[in-house]
């Protein structure tokens, strides 16, 4: 068992970890590892909309696959799909480099025009993040199925020692070993021109929490979409529709699909909250997820070592220059614009 922070990003704590040195935690999970060269990425999430249905947005897809496929473009992407809190039918595609100067070549060229270009009854969008390695961690349930970031680490770690218990995630962070990651400011909104900008503020976090459902079998499948499934949404409904209350700023629960828009057997649920603090406290007793946790509990119980789904998640808290927000012909709902109303 190893530390989920790597050797080469650890130093001399002040602010202390949630549990002891001896601490065993009750099941293995596992983080991504990044070469030693990488000290920063970027996360970007690029999206259209359309209140005309899901076929509008198949010319609008196409120019952004073939962009991504440029010199340069991303090193992983994958598509998601929605309706939004508006009715909208909603695709993003999370796009990730582990080198800015890369992405920042590629976006000159080719990422500009996204939400630099009207298209007729379409609005486009990018939510980008590029923090320091420093401050975002991953964990996985398996060690063979990466998503997101973790597409493009150097491998997986041993079993961890940081998880199984409120508090893991920030436990994870290597900045957290000194900062407390206490946000700064609020979000501000700018017109320029047709599009808008969002300005984030220090400490912004993003979680992306992922299932993988493609290698149970036809019991365990019926279990996660009747008993489970069902918790995980009545939260990530909560949150897009009442979340601001809590410090949620926007969430959206995706259906993963290919290039060619067939769902997957793979969701994830994608929340822009004020702070990690707000997160963490949601996380630990808010009754929306108090339910997803028991009735993941009572599946896993059930199973055991024999369980299949897979699960994982990012979580990411960014300093205020390593945020970009940018809206295009969107409704006003849309992710980070919903902080202006």
């Amino acid at each position: 068992m190893e530390s989920a922070i790597p050797d080469h990003l650890r130093c001399p704590r002040s602010r202390l970890r949630r549990v002891p040195d001896d601490y065993q935690p009750p099941y293995p999970s596992f983080v991504a590892r990044h070469p030693t060269r990488v000290t920063q990425v970027v996360m970007a999430y690029y999206g259209v909309q359309s209140r005309a249905g899901r076929a509008a947005l198949t010319p609008a897809l196409a120019e952004l696959q073939a962009r991504f496929g440029a010199t340069a473009g991303p090193q992983h992407a994958d598509r998601a799909r929605y309706i939004d809190e508006a009715g909208y039918a909603t695709v993003i595609a999370a796009a990730y480099w582990d080198d800015p100067a890369r992405y920042d070549a590629w976006h000159a060229t080719h990422g500009k025009a996204w939400t630099g270009t009207s298209r007729d009854g379409l609005g486009t969008f990018v939510e980008v993040l590029r923090p320091s390695v420093e401050r975002y961690e991953t964990l996985f349930s398996a060690p063979n199925r990466a998503e997101g970031i973790a597409a493009l680490a150097s491998g997986m770690s041993e079993m961890v020692m940081e998880h199984a218990y409120w508090g893991g995630a920030r436990d994870r962070i290597p900045a957290s070993q000194t900062d407390a990651l206490a946000p700064v400011g609020a979000p501000r909104i700018e017109q320029d021109g047709a599009q808008v900008v969002v300005h984030g503020h220090e400490h912004l976090c993003l979680i992306r929490s992922g299932q993988d459902w493609a290698d149970t079998d036809a019991g365990e499948r019926a279990m996660y979409l009747g008993d489970v499934e069902p918790e995980l949404r009545a939260g990530m409904d909560f949150l897009r529709d009442d979340g601001r209350a809590i410090g949620c700023y926007a969430n959206r629960y995706l259906r993963v699909e290919d290039d060619d828009g067939r769902p997957l057997e793979k969701s994830y649920g994608m929340s822009w909250w004020k702070s990690l603090a707000a997160l963490e406290r949601w996380a630990e007793s808010h009754p929306t997820h108090i339910a997803i946790f028991g009735a993941a509990m009572r599946y896993l119980g059930k199973l055991g070592p024999a369980a299949q789904l897979k699960l994982y998640h990012e979580v990411t808290v960014a300093r205020a220059d390593e945020q970009r927000f940018e809206y295009l012909g969107c409704h006003p709902a849309t992710g980070l614009l919903r902080v202006g109303g």
